[in-house]
């Protein structure tokens, strides 16, 4: 629910802002592992594609920040965009939970 006292652009640093450090760090942590460990539960190829995956969203989000900043926080990103990096933060998260329970065992 928006809050009718913040204007468009507080509501925009106040939501996307934080949104946007918490994708940074999560590809942060994705792009260690998959640079660091060689998961065992997946090929080469898929780890290596998942990693260019992490890359590229990297570059994406950077962009989108830098935009963000230069803006002064008056530019939105378009779910469009959004979503697809959800899923990859959630693929990852599901890749690492498989990396700790192997490891466990």
């Amino acid at each position: 629910m928006r809050d009718s006292n913040l204007p468009g652009t507080e509501l925009l640093k106040t939501v996307l802002e934080p949104l946007l450090d918490d994708f940074q760090y999560w590809f942060a942590r994705s792009r260690d592992l998959l640079e660091i460990e060689r998961l065992s539960f997946m090929s080469e190829q898929d780890q290596l594609n998942l990693l260019l995956r992490v890359k590229q969203a990297q570059d994406e989000l950077n962009t989108a920040k830098m935009l963000f900043a230069a803006t002064d926080g008056q530019v939105g990103i378009d779910m469009a965009t959004i979503m697809p990096w959800h899923q990859l933060v959630t693929e990852c998260w599901n890749v690492a939970m498989i990396f700790r329970q192997k490891r466990e065992v």
